[in-house]
């Protein structure tokens, strides 16, 4: 529209016209789904042309339409459209900016010159035809309920809105009306008007026999919608009350409550109603109101309770000190840890009942209570504890080696039921470093201490892997698995470190170090991969942050093992590895040329296995593995390592086919979205003259025609909002292929590619200056 001239702008308006007066002409009215395109034609003229070119719009169709039920039938859609480009697009959709601000100004607008207008012909509306055409008064109803949100209430008082209590009691009406008394109701007001309002709406409804619920059971869908009435009601009355209190007018405020109260036998009624359309619609005033209780006595009652005792001692607090903690419940002890956890805090101004507490802990009363539940849930709290409180140098020691034979690994052979759980372990563990880490002991006494709790873990893992070699059984080789898995998971010590620095201040870089080379063997183990494979990685995933760069040694021998005899989830599993190492480290190219297509042919090798026609599992897990296949190319060419991709000689092509495979063939918009952006980026960094020798060919004939043969596959579903942001990464490379190709690009469009698709020189050419314009968005209209 914005591209047309001024008299094709004239003759637009004046067609539109044209029709409407035919349609008043007509025996017979259109059918609905065309008077609906006509309404929305109008209205989406009204919004291009209101503010500048048509400020009587409605005057105009107001003129024109009178009271002639076939043109209200139109004028009442347009309304309903423009409510829909214009209000209920600013809370439905996310417009720009611009958008808004015109939005705005139309209803600024129309404030000021023409609502009083539109109120007026609603009313003549509703009047007209309530005893003959209750369609049309019910579609006018409508309108007044989607508008009075924005409008001056003062317009619909009184007459207005006697009219529609009037309407509440005719049968075809009813509803519609209170709908439209709900909207009236619900509409921001000044708290002591909107008591008013709502007061005076109840009292003629109350008068005309509405409140009896009894009278009304033969209609259950109009119980519906006036339970729904109510329920806005009892909820604006409770604002306006919460407002009235808050801002200290006391008298307007009692009022307010009042009126809450006078509402609560209806409320009870409706709630109480056998039919879940009616009682549901109760449930917020229902809320609102047992909070307004709340407020008023119940929190006096708590108060009144939780008032001291005039004998309480002050001086001398009934805790730590008062040995209910040797009180063996269970229920008792982990009232009494679960308190201490929670007041933490008083441990830092009173730290002399420290030792008390941490001998709570650590003796039969916590960590060693006869109840497997107490000593599970004590374990976490004892982990909690140690993290807050920093006053624990003096204690460290001692803790340490009272918790020493709670960490040993416990083999799965040795027939002794352990005091703790595995992953009650864990915390013990994680307890034990941020106890090290964070007191104030010499460097090396630091090392001497993490290395004394982990050697013990290092050396058990060695000798259970090796039993795990010799094991034919499954059940034992499993179990042995399993516990080589806790053994890694136990080395979460490093939980206590956030980054390599405090590693190196505590001088345990040596320590993790050593703990890789015990755990990287596992990989190899033929047995029991699964597990193994992902303790380990999980592990890696930790020292890059612990230990940085000095991880970086041990990946090849790592990625190598992991790459042998895999499956697709352990390399989708594997990928966010190589990922995490790829953004983290600006230095890695080396190792990426190293490892890159081990890593690439091996998922080419998962990918191309042949697999049952009706497997979900194996299906899913391929299109996994596809997409976290794509997401590690974008991550290498978005990080500035492209030179890894373009050094692959021999095999770089076949990578760059399966980008474009991926970006047409596959119905994965996730995928696809990824595979565009692929190419987005690699156009911008080859696509130029002095960029990849070779590369401008493989643009013009493979990505060009991506773009243009990915949006015409029947799977490209356009309702389906990952393939929306699919579609504008197509537009974006397109964009992109024009920015770098220029000219040349647009030759190649019109001269040789688009004649190839048989599609015209006038289509060819409008495509050309729609990509030439600066604003993807409309390159993407385009395209849809």
């Amino acid at each position: 529209h914005a591209g047309l001239s001024a008299p094709q702008q004239q003759l637009i308006r004046e067609t539109l016209m044209t029709w409407l007066q035919t349609q008043l002409m007509n025996a017979q009215p259109e059918k609905a789904f065309i008077r609906n395109k006509a309404a929305q034609v109008f209205a989406l003229t009204f919004v291009m042309e209101y503010l500048t070119l048509w400020p009587k719009f409605f005057f105009d169709i107001l003129n024109l339409v009178g009271l002639n039920p076939l043109g209200v039938d139109i004028y009442l859609r347009t309304l309903m459209a423009i409510d829909a480009e214009v209000v209920d697009r600013d809370i439905v959709h996310t417009p720009e900016l611009q958008e808004t601000r015109r939005n705005t100004l139309i209803k600024d607008s129309m404030r000021e010159q023409c609502i009083p207008s539109l109120v007026e012909s609603w009313f003549q509306i509703l009047t007209a035809y309530q005893q003959n055409q209750p369609e049309l008064t019910c579609q006018c109803l409508e309108v007044v309920g989607a508008y009075v949100s924005w409008i001056d209430l003062n317009l619909i008082a009184n007459d207005f809105v006697n009219l529609l209590l009037s309407q509440m009691s005719m049968e075809d009406l009813r509803e519609e009306a209170c709908d439209c008394l709900f909207e009236i109701v619900n509409k921001g007001m000044d708290p002591v008007d909107k008591t008013k309002l709502v007061e005076s709406l109840c009292q003629v409804l109350q008068s005309a026999g509405f409140f009896n619920i009894d009278q009304q059971e033969e209609d259950v869908d109009f119980l519906a919608k006036f339970s729904r009435l109510v329920n806005g009601m009892g909820q604006s009355l409770v604002l306006s009350w919460t407002r009235l209190v808050k801002c200290g007018s006391a008298k307007e405020a009692a009022a307010a409550l009042h009126a809450v109260e006078a509402k609560v036998p209806l409320l009870l009624q409706l709630l109480a109603h056998e039919d879940d359309d009616i009682s549901t619609n109760m449930v917020g005033f229902c809320y609102d109101y047992l909070h307004v209780l709340k407020q008023q006595a119940v929190m006096l009652a708590v108060m009144k309770k939780l008032t001291y005792d005039d004998e309480y001692n002050f001086d001398n607090e009934q805790l730590v000190s008062c040995g209910v903690s040797g009180y063996q419940h269970s229920s008792v002890s982990l009232e009494f840890f679960e308190t201490v956890v929670r007041y933490d805090k008083f441990f830092i101004v009173e730290p002399q009942h420290i030792p008390n507490v941490l001998m709570a802990f650590l003796d039969q009363r916590g960590l060693r209570h006869n109840s497997p539940k107490v000593r599970s849930r004590v374990s976490y709290l004892f982990s909690r504890f140690v993290k807050t409180l920093k006053h624990m140098t003096a204690f460290i020691e001692d803790i340490l080696t009272r918790i020493q034979d709670l960490l040993e690994l416990a083999p799965p052979e040795n027939g002794f039921p352990a005091l703790l759980t595995s992953d009650d372990q864990l915390f013990m563990f994680e307890a034990a470093g941020v106890l090290i880490v964070s007191g104030e002991s010499p460097m090396e006494r630091k090392q001497v201490l993490m290395r004394s709790l982990l050697a013990p873990l290092m050396d058990a893992f060695r000798l259970l892997l090796a039993k795990l070699l010799q094991e034919t059984a499954e059940e034992r080789q499993a179990a042995l698995a399993d516990c080589l898995s806790h053994a890694v998971g136990f080395a979460r010590t490093s939980k206590a470190f956030s980054n390599k620095q405090t590693v190196k201040q505590c001088g345990c870089t040596e320590v993790y170090r050593d703990c890789l080379q015990s755990f990287l063997p596992a990989l190899s183990c033929p047995v029991q991969r699964g597990a193994l494979r992902g303790a380990v990685r999980s592990f890696l995933h930790r020292m890059i942050i612990c230990l940085e760069e000095e991880v970086l040694p041990f990946v090849p021998a790592a990625s190598e093992h992991m790459l042998k005899d895999c499956e697709a989830k352990d390399l989708q599993e594997f990928i966010p590895l190589i990922s995490q190492i790829t953004a983290k480290f600006k230095q890695v190219s080396p190792f990426l040329q190293q490892i890159f297509m081990p890593l690439v042919l091996a998922i080419f090798e998962v990918l191309g296995r042949p697999a049952e026609e009706n497997d979900q599992t194996a299906a899913l897990e391929k299109q996994m593995l596809r997409r976290s296949y794509f997401a590690f190319i974008q991550t290498i060419a978005g990080s500035g390592m492209n030179e890894v991709l373009a050094n692959q000689a021999e095999s770089m092509e076949r990578v760059l086919f399966t980008i474009i495979q991926g970006a047409v063939e596959f119905p994965d918009p996730i995928a696809q979205k990824t595979c565009f952006i692929i190419l987005s980026r690699l156009v911008e960094l080859w696509g130029g003259k002095d960029g990849l020798v070779g590369f401008p060919d493989f643009i013009y004939k493979h990505i060009v025609p991506a773009c243009f043969m990915a949006p015409l596959k029947p799977t490209f579903d356009l309702s389906d909002a990952q393939t929306v942001l699919t579609l504008s990464e197509c537009a974006l490379t397109l964009k992109m292929i024009h920015l770098k190709r220029g000219s040349e690009f647009i030759q190649f469009l019109q001269h040789e590619y688009l004649p190839s698709l048989q599609v015209t020189p006038e289509i060819s050419q409008e495509l050309c200056q729609v990509l030439q314009q600066p604003d993807i968005k409309v390159l993407k209209n385009y395209i849809k």
